[in-house]
This record gives structure tokens, C-alpha cells and sequence, in this order.
């Protein structure tokens, strides 16, 4: 599978890396100087033969045809240059848009349904912030990216590499949730250029939970036992206090890599002390008002630097929405 993710996405970049704008001008570049050359080389023997040949009337008569024919000449090769700056730019965009972005992100179909959120009392190493434990109804089936947004992803949109721990398969982190936004913004604009609406975004705090224990009431996916957890995510003790490639550790089992540990990931709702008064149709908790200091987001999942508790599928962290962590990506929803 990491074999398979890999080539994905370097077929991906390679796709990237022709430029049709620079092949397209330098062939309309040659094709004009060509013409040029051939048409001053037979504009020069057909002045001299004219000249040996006739008389001054008909030099004139000669000379004009040569301005017509060379201001024609010349309207042509200006008309194609156009047409192939013009073709070729509209080809780049098209090729800036869902081939060369979200072609390199695998997503995964997650059902809708029920799932109880929070941790129970004998949890271990739960949080009081985790209750009270209540059902939630996933009213719609969406796409969840299998992966985090890799570096080579983030770059692809938003132009730059903000990450601490530098590698193109590493997952993004060190941006905020604001910038992630942005993202969004940009993704969504490339992807909507055919006048085909598509929606991508952060997942709620439910839709997340949800997906990540596919299905289980254990602490963990593959259930309680911690000592389990290196199979499935880098975390304090097997991370070497860094990122790793996406996708090296086991899924969970809907397919989701990384789900645990490697980077955390910011999620759409604002943080709240408990759940009561949560949403119970999975839809994003957020103030309806703004608030006088900046926002807190919820961040789930851990990371490279957290222990296993932090790990859990019920485990609540937050940040405020401007603050950039080299623990903390995130994850990519696409609205069926």
C-alpha cells in the first residue's frame, strides 16, 4: 500500500512538472524566425532579379507587393503567437486543477450512521472534557482523505512549504487554522473551474470521532490495549521526535492511515468545556457570534510528540485557530 501511495504520487508531480506555456512558445518562437529567415532570403533574390529585369515602374510595382505580402506574413505569425499563448495558458489551467491536486489524494467513502461520542468513565486516561458521552447521527455519507495533506499537497495550492519537518510525503503541519482555510478557498476555486460545484473542507469534531473508531467503542480502533498503538501511529515513544512519511503505519478499519499520532489534526468546531449542548446531527459546533478574543479549534488525534493517551479516538486537544503547532495538520473532507 505505501508502495502504491508513493507512485501515486510522484505520477502526480511528474504530470506537474511538463510546461506547456514554455513548449508552446518556443515551437511558435522557431515557426516565426523560420518564416522570417525564408521570407527575407526570397524577398532579397526576387528584388535583384527584378531589378536586372525590369524597369523602375515596375520595381515600384514589385516593392509593393513585397510590403503587402510582408505585413501579412507578419499579421499571420502575429496571430499565431496569440492563438498559442492563448491555447496554451488555458491548458495549464486545466492542468493546475483536479489532475495535478486532488488526483494525489486518496479519499475514502465513510457512510452515514450513528456512534456514541465521548469516552465513558472507565475509560483510562480519559478527560473530563470527552463527556457526557451522546449519540451522534452522521446524516450524510461523505469522502475523507485516507491520508493527512502531505507537504507535497499543501505546496501544490498554496504556493509555499510552512513545515518544521521538511519531506514532500511528510504530513503538512506548523499552519494554522486559519491558513487552512485559506487552502480551502484556493482548492475549492481550482476544482470549480468547469462549473462543476465541489466542496472541500475540515471534518467536525463528529464527523472525525466518527470515522477514526469505524465503528468500535474502544478506547483505540483495534481496542484498549495501548501496547498495540506503535502498529498504528508515531507517537512520543516511537516517533524520534519528528514526522514521518504518510501512510507507513496500519489503517484503521475503513482505511484511514495516520488517523493516530504522526500530526495532529485541526478539525472545523470551535472548542467547548463539554459537550453538553452539542450538535447531535454531526454538524459543526460553532459560536454564532463572534467572540472578543480569537477563537479556539479543536484538534484531535495526537501526534508525533503525545503520549497514547493522546492517541484515543474520544481524545479532545485545542488550539486558538491563528496559532501554527510542528505537531498539527490536517485532514481533507469532500462533500458528496
Amino acid at each position: 500500500m505505501n508502495n502504491a501511495v508513493r507512485n501515486s504520487m510522484s505520477d502526480s508531480i511528474n504530470n506537474q512538472a511538463n510546461d506547456p506555456i514554455s513548449s508552446s512558445l518556443n515551437n511558435s518562437s522557431n515557426n516565426s524566425l523560420n518564416n522570417s529567415l525564408n521570407n527575407s532570403s526570397n524577398n532579397s533574390s526576387n528584388n535583384s532579379l527584378n531589378n536586372s529585369l525590369n524597369n523602375s515602374s515596375n520595381n515600384s510595382s514589385n516593392n509593393s507587393l513585397n510590403n503587402s505580402l510582408n505585413n501579412s506574413s507578419n499579421n499571420s505569425s502575429n496571430n499565431s503567437l496569440n492563438n498559442s499563448l492563448n491555447n496554451s495558458s488555458n491548458n495549464s489551467i486545466k492542468t493546475l486543477s483536479g489532475s495535478s491536486i486532488i488526483n494525489s489524494m486518496e479519499f475514502i467513502l465513510i457512510s452515514a450512521g450513528e456512534f456514541n461520542m465521548g469516552s465513558p468513565m472507565r475509560e483510562k486516561r480519559r478527560k473530563l472534557w470527552e463527556s457526557p458521552v451522546h449519540k451522534v447521527t452522521i446524516e450524510k455519507p461523505f469522502y475523507l482523505s485516507r491520508y493527512p495533506v502531505t507537504q507535497e499537497q499543501w505546496q501544490k495550492v498554496m504556493g509555499n512549504n510552512p513545515a518544521y519537518f521538511k519531506g514532500e510525503k511528510h504530513p503538512v503541519e506548523n499552519v494554522s487554522w486559519n491558513e487552512v482555510q485559506v487552502f480551502f478557498r484556493k482548492l475549492n476555486a481550482l476544482e470549480n473551474v468547469d462549473g462543476i460545484s465541489r466542496i472541500y473542507r475540515l471534518p467536525t469534531e463528529a464527523e472525525w470521532e466518527y470515522a477514526a473508531r469505524a465503528g468500535t467503542e474502544t478506547a483505540y480502533f483495534f481496542g484498549d490495549d495501548e501496547s498495540k498503538l506503535s502498529e498504528y501511529a508515531w507517537f512520543l515513544e516511537n516517533s524520534g521526535f519528528a514526522t514521518h512519511p504518510v501512510g507507513l503505519k496500519k489503517p484503521n478499519p475503513w482505511g484511514l492511515y495516520d488517523i493516530y499520532g504522526n500530526a495532529g489534526e485541526w478539525v472545523q468546531d470551535e472548542y467547548h468545556i463539554s459537550y453538553k449542548g452539542a450538535p447531535e446531527n454531526g454538524r459543526a459546533w460553532e459560536n454564532a457570534l463572534p467572540g472578543v478574543s480569537t477563537p479556539v479549534r479543536v484538534r484531535r488525534g495526537g501526534g508525533w510528540n503525545g503520549n497514547a493517551g493522546c492517541c484515543r479516538s474520544a481524545e479532545r486537544l485545542f488550539a486558538a485557530q491563528d496559532k501554527r503547532l510542528n505537531s498539527l495538520g490536517f485532514r481533507v473532507v469532500k462533500d458528496i
